[in-house]
């Protein structure tokens, strides 16, 4: 049987010919590795019936209810859309050390009374077994077997009737008439695919563990994001103890819905009020201090942020901005000089969210804002107060979506008074919202005055 030699890009699973030191799909540098392939792949297991395939109208067939299974654990099932759906194919990342195993070793003492099949490439049954004493709860039912090749775990299983299998990890599944090294791409998409039909065609609940590439990216060919059901990315900065889950990919409920978890010596905790993690109770307020109203997915989040402005001692000002996207903080410094005279040209601006978390959400422009202009005028914003909205460029405050759930959230956080764009507000008669007195505002000039009051109005034009 006739072998070639082929280069594979680890990052994006390209192929050339010959070695190229930057990828042309990706664009990554260094990332081809020689593989040896034959040209007759290995069996597959036929995906198709002899009869050939028929056409439906859309009308004719009857959706089927979703069967899902729920954990127990409440903040991996609200990732998940409500619990896992029976026949899915989950990917669980993270960096070493984060939890991942930890965390699905809890989930399956959780669903001790199903039995669930834990199938470890990395450990051996007794170092599974140490960690799970220390859990609490802790797996009794648990059944383990600490396999490598596929075609074994595909008899596995199989064999053994179990609605949730563990796979620790897909990079440590290998296939034996394949010769690149397990965890190459040409391993984990052949090894994804085979588990992800096998998934289909039992109705079983399969967990992959996945690696991180240095960068933060899975490791692994993309293509192994989009042949699984749902990809949770499991996050946590080594200063906190808490762990974030995040959901970054699911066909069975929504994106970027976040879990919360705090590590402790027996393993994973549920943090049911995440809001408290990013809130420090102050007896006065301060300047360069603002608490905004996100959303999360469907979570709601009040969080602080903290801006300093400061002269700058260099030619080129330092701009540093931790936990949202850099280029909204420039687009919000540039309408802050153009719109209302406050020039940042010559000051270093720091802009942190407080707790380490990224904020995707466009509504933390208003209190980005906000912080800024109160560090730069030395002025505190108001205790007690909360805000939320995006900001255009001609200086108006956009409506976001859902601001009943930031309202609620903010109000068992202990807010007294909300800003928020004037369009979200429908009576302009009624400016209370269940004890919370709303601010509302067309545009950032409005909200600055309401804000600060005693401030140079001729800064606004």
């Amino acid at each position: 049987m006739k072998t070639r030699t082929l280069y594979v890009c680890q990052n994006c699973g390209a192929t050339s010919a010959r070695w190229v030191g930057r990828c042309p799909v990706c664009g990554e540098w260094e990332t081809f590795v020689e593989e040896h392939r034959e040209e007759k792949l290995p069996a597959r297991t036929s995906r198709t019936s002899s009869a050939p395939a028929t056409v439906v109208p859309l009308r004719a067939v009857t959706p089927e209810a979703q069967e899902r299974i729920r954990t127990g654990i409440e903040e991996f099932d609200r990732v998940c859309g409500g619990g896992m759906v029976a026949g899915s194919i989950l990917l669980l990342a993270g960096p070493p050390g984060v939890g991942k195993s930890t965390l699905l070793l809890q989930l399956c003492a959780h669903l001790d009374a199903l039995r669930p099949l834990y199938i470890s490439g990395e450990e051996s049954p007794e170092q599974i077994r140490m960690r799970a004493d220390r859990l609490r709860p802790s797996p009794q039912e648990l059944l383990l077997c600490c396999e490598t090749e596929l075609e074994r775990i595909e008899q596995l299983i199989s064999a053994v009737e179990s609605p949730v299998v563990v796979i620790d990890s897909i990079q440590t599944v290998a296939h034996s008439e394949l010769e690149s090294p397990p965890g190459s791409v040409a391993q984990v998409r052949y090894a994804a695919s085979r588990l992800q039909h096998l998934a289909k065609q039992s109705g079983k609940v399969l967990l992959l563990i996945g690696h991180i590439t240095k960068e933060g990216l899975i490791a692994g060919p993309k293509v192994l994001e989009h042949i699984v059901d749902t990809v949770l990315v499991l996050e946590g900065e080594s200063p906190y103890g808490y762990r974030i889950l995040r959901a970054l990919k699911n066909r069975f409920g929504a994106t970027h819905e976040l879990g919360f978890f705090e590590m402790s010596s027996e393993g994973l905790r549920e943090v049911r009020n995440p809001s408290a993690l990013f809130l420090q109770e102050r007896e006065l307020p301060e300047p360069g201090v603002a608490i905004a109203a996100v959303l999360e997915g469907t979570r709601p989040l009040l969080l602080e942020v903290q801006a300093l402005v400061a002269p700058s001692g260099y030619s080129v000002p330092q701009r540093t901005i931790t936990g949202y996207d850099y280029r909204r903080v420039q687009m919000l410094l540039a309408l802050l000089e153009r719109r209302f005279g406050i020039g940042l040209r010559h000051h270093d601006v720091f802009v942190n969210v407080v707790g380490g978390l990224h904020i995707y959400d466009p509504a933390l422009d208003l209190a980005v804002a906000l912080a800024l202009v109160s560090s730069y005028r030395d002025l505190p914003l108001p205790q007690g107060t909360a805000a939320f909205g995006e900001i255009g460029l001609t200086g108006e405050l956009r409506p976001v979506p859902l601001p009943e759930l930031r309202l609620r959230e903010a109000q068992r956080a202990g807010i007294r008074q909300v800003l928020l764009p004037s369009a979200l507000v429908r009576n302009r008669r009624r400016l209370t919202w269940d004890g919370l007195q709303l601010l509302p505002a067309e545009r950032l000039s409005t909200a600055l005055l309401q804000l600060f009051p005693s401030a140079d109005p001729s800064h606004s034009r």
